[in-house]
């Protein structure tokens, strides 16, 4: 019998899905690893599970503890899934930009969610950094897992998501393509992918408003690179411990725009219904596509679920307030159909005849023409009730009706 003793060993182990249609002019194969299938729906019940079991057996974390954590609601339903089944509880601590959604799912399996304002410096006392940190020294028998920070982060990569991808791919990835947040996702996956192959190219993509990428090329953390943006999931305003730049081989940016717009394309082209990231990461990967040769094989890693913003990028209210999409008015939508058959009756056309040509066209309504004029319109509705008051008026013309 194959069962699993409890949720948390069903963690791991995520598909490799080849992109079709959207990357159709990309030279080579582009795979997906889809880590939406872990129990979470993200990748980062990967790092979760990864972070309570070190402060476990490192002793931070005692039995009946609380878990605390500043997240943006993936990470926090990994912890969630892993203190249901230890006993711990939970308090999360995430900020005002993050969608409804992801509050609301952290919610439903038992944890408390503070909000805290987004645009405030991470050393401000009411950012999400600490706020978390603050409520880890009041609160007693609590740990701080600090996922920016704790190396578990990465470790956890390391050691599932890129011996997966090697094995998958059966070591013929040339390229990983990544997000870049914590740099827990990117920085642990190259660590082991380059170990195996140190010519694999690792390109983290970031985004407009983020200091990571002036960071990366310069050695400089500028605060005048940091603003505030939309996306949600990566990019940073300060440079996580668990990135090791030497693992990194490029850094690219893709708008809050482009992000979300690809995002949208993955769902109704794939199949794959993700969250944001996932649409800069494949944006990202069209931007550079450029750069690669028919031999080589490219992954992207998708990193959540869609279902976490329904209200934001998949809701076309808030994708035309930001400007994301473009709003058509009549004259486009009927320039775009082109110039067709205008379906008409005479006058000498029996009711038989309209009705027919109704039904043929899926159309409720018909004008009436003569040398060339418009003389009248007949209509569904009109025609069937004057042909259930009387049938014989299937075979009389237009024109007596």
């Amino acid at each position: 019998m194959d069962i699993k003793n409890n949720i948390l060993e069903t963690i791991g182990n995520t598909p490799l899905i080849r992109i079709n249609k959207l990357a159709k002019d990309v030279v080579c194969p582009v795979l997906a690893k889809v880590d939406y299938f872990n129990p979470g729906n993200s990748i980062k019940d990967r790092m979760a599970l990864k972070m309570v079991e070190v402060a476990e057996q490192e002793g931070r974390l005692k039995p009946g503890g609380t878990i605390i954590e500043g997240t943006s609601g993936n990470t926090g339903m990994g912890l969630a899934l892993a203190a249901v089944v230890k006993g711990y509880k939970c308090i999360f601590v995430t900020t005002d930009k993050q969608s409804k959604e992801k509050a609301d799912i952290l919610k439903a399996v038992g944890a408390e969610v503070i909000v805290c304002p987004t645009n405030v410096l991470p050393e401000d006392p009411r950012s999400y950094y600490s706020v978390a940190a603050r409520l880890a020294k009041e609160i007693p028998n609590s740990c701080h897992m600090n996922q920016y920070d704790n190396l578990a982060n990465r470790q956890a990569h390391y050691e599932t998501t890129g011996p997966e991808i090697w094995r998958q791919t059966d070591g013929k990835i040339t390229h990983l393509v990544c997000t870049a947040g914590t740099g827990g996702t990117i920085t642990g996956t190259a660590m082991y992918l380059k170990e195996q192959n140190p010519n694999i190219k690792i390109w983290a993509i970031d985004v407009y408003g983020s200091l990571l990428t002036k960071y990366f090329r310069t050695g400089e953390i500028d605060m005048n690179e940091v603003k505030p943006y939309i996306s949600e999931g990566f990019g940073e305003d300060f440079v996580p411990k668990n990135y090791d730049m030497r693992y990194i081989d490029h850094f690219e940016q893709v708008t809050d725009r482009d992000g979300a717009v690809m995002a949208r394309k993955l769902a109704k082209e794939e199949g794959l219904f993700c969250g944001y990231s996932a649409g800069s990461c494949l944006q990202g990967l069209l931007q550079l596509k450029s750069t690669l040769k028919k031999d080589d094989l490219v992954v992207c890693i998708l990193h959540d679920h869609g279902s976490r913003y329904v209200g934001k990028i998949y809701n076309d209210q808030w994708m035309m307030e930001r400007g994301f999409l473009d709003v058509k008015t009549i004259r486009d939508i009927v320039s775009a159909r082109g110039a067709k058959k205008l379906i008409s009756a005479t006058p000498e056309h029996t009711v038989a005849d309209c009705v027919e040509l109704m039904k043929k066209y899926d159309i409720e309504q018909i004008p009436v023409m003569q040398a060339g004029e418009p003389i009248g319109s007949i209509s569904q509705q009109g025609l069937f009730k004057k042909i259930f008051d009387d049938p014989g008026l299937k075979t009389a013309t237009v024109a007596t009706v």
